[in-house]
């Protein structure tokens, strides 16, 4: 049923009553209920909490307030259907092999993911948006995979007559699916917006709520870094003219006029989110679920908004591989409104989830278990990652490299002569100087290379059924 513009906005003020104190507490023979939150596009400082002043994102900023935010929070591969396997799966790229939109998960993959493996220890679970991975011909068979399924394959629309605009049309699904929840089972629905990506090829892209189109006028926004057009004009000429970046640029931001209506639109996009995640609280209080519920929010890459004269995501800069993660777990409020510093990926979700409901985590996952850095422990943790992106697109160039704390190192290894850029975050972490052909920075150069090179040795060696264990970490 639609909703009125005076009653959808109003889910702002009751849902932001709701108190990290309310409820039942989970019992000692009932593991907690999971609800997994996943955005499209949303990059790590495009909410309140991440940083962002103007944009309006109070029930994300709560859930920061009530748990945990990982301010260093990263994907592995920056595009949908390669990130969403690893949200599934706790696997790198080379390991889960889904590079692109056409391969499903495996019958392996399937069990060894979070929700198979929940499912197969009695938790009821629910999945609502977005798929992501496979084609059409594949929902069927995830379908079945879960008690409550509302998935579906490929972008999905955001606006179809008859029906509330997608994002509000999900979070009445996610209540659907609460109601029909139990106090003696444990549940686990994961909702994957669509929102903010851009509806692809109909203009204006960023199609809002309607009932949201003015809720920035009269904002003035200040260009991001990266915008005067140097970066661009530096680069090579396979990432300039027709790459799929650039094309999408034009369409989008490729005048003043056209990225203002388009960043505030991206805006209102997460507000929409927001608004449905203020309703999925305000009705887990009212059940009395909220205190037995952990929550994680997260995107699923970053996002190129105008800045390096592109759009999109799929390269290694901050922009697009940097995204939010919280995690609210109502058995450690004293933890309430903290920040870790740690380097955490999209492969850590699955793990955490598993060990949130109390299940062992398979020993062949490539991501780690966050739940002690949640609970404030300080356990041995990664000093460098590994990103790569080999996604088959003409006008999408490859790419992979690593990141430590200090250093990010990355190449282009099809470009002729390959072509690399590598910079020193400590001191700049705007990535605006190149560093990579400096001969004062050749011998780290030299060996981030050689680390790159460890980490595809390693994962190329995976198995389904042996441990994994990441390339000793050898510091720059």
């Amino acid at each position: 049923m639609q909703r009125s513009r005076r009653e959808f906005l109003g889910t702002l003020g009751t849902a932001g009553a709701v108190g990290l104190g309310c409820g039942d507490r989970a019992s000692a023979d009932r593991p907690p209920n999971v609800l997994f939150l996943l955005t499209d596009d949303q990059r790590y400082d495009m909410f309140g909490a991440g940083g962002n002043r103007l944009i309006r994102t109070p029930h994300m900023d709560r859930l920061a307030s009530e748990g945990v935010l990982f301010a260093n929070n990263f994907v592995t591969t920056s595009i949908c259907a390669t990130s969403r396997a690893s949200f599934f799966t706790g696997l790198y790229a080379r390991c889960h092999g889904i590079h692109g939109f056409r391969a499903p998960l495996s019958e392996e993959q399937h069990a060894l993911s979070y929700p198979g493996r929940l499912r197969e220890s009695g938790y009821r679970t629910g999945f609502i948006g977005k798929y992501g991975v496979g084609r059409a011909e594949h929902i069927e068979d995830a379908a079945a995979r879960f008690d409550y399924f509302e998935g579906w394959p490929g972008q999905g629309q955001y606006l179809v007559p008859g029906r509330a605009h997608m994002t509000e049309h999900l979070g009445n699904q996610a209540l659907e699916f609460l109601e029909g929840s139990t106090a003696d089972q444990p549940w686990n629905l994961s909702v994957s917006f669509k929102a903010p990506h851009v509806q692809d090829n109909v203009a204006p892209y960023f199609i809002n709520d309607p009932r949201l189109d003015d809720i920035y006028d009269g904002l003035r926004l200040q260009p991001f870094p990266h915008m005067d057009g140097t970066y661009y004009d530096s680069l090579p000429e396979f990432l300039q003219a027709d790459t799929e970046s650039r094309i999408r640029w034009l369409r989008r931001f490729g005048t003043p006029e056209k990225w203002e209506e388009s960043v505030k639109r991206y805006y209102a996009l997460i507000h929409g989110v927001d608004l449905q995640i203020g309703r999925m609280l305000e009705r887990l209080e009212s059940m009395g679920q909220l205190d037995n519920t952990v929550v994680i929010f997260a995107g699923d890459n970053g996002f190129f908004l105008g800045e390096r004269g592109w759009a999109g995501k799929w390269y290694m800069h901050e922009e697009s591989i940097r995204t939010p993660m919280v995690v609210r777990d109502p058995r450690q409020p004293q933890r309430a409104g903290t920040r870790r510093s740690e380097m955490t990926l999209n492969i850590d979700v699955c793990p955490t989830i598993l060990s949130a409901a109390g299940l062992d985590i398979p020993s062949c996952m490539n991501g780690r278990d966050l739940m002690p850095l949640v609970r404030g422990e300080s356990p041995a943790w990664r000093q460098e990652w590994f990103y790569e992106h080999l996604f088959e697109h003409q006008r999408v160039p490859k790419s992979e490299g690593v990141r430590t704390h200090d250093w990010k190192y990355f190449e282009f290894p099809e470009a002729a002569p390959p072509y690399e850029e590598m910079y020193h975050l400590a001191v700049d972490p705007q990535e605006t100087v190149n560093l990579a052909d400096s001969p004062d920075h050749a011998n780290t150069r030299d060996h981030l290379r050689a680390r790159r090179d460890a980490w595809v040795e390693n994962l190329e060696s995976w198995n389904i059924d042996q441990p994994w264990t990441e390339p000793a970490y050898e510091a720059v």
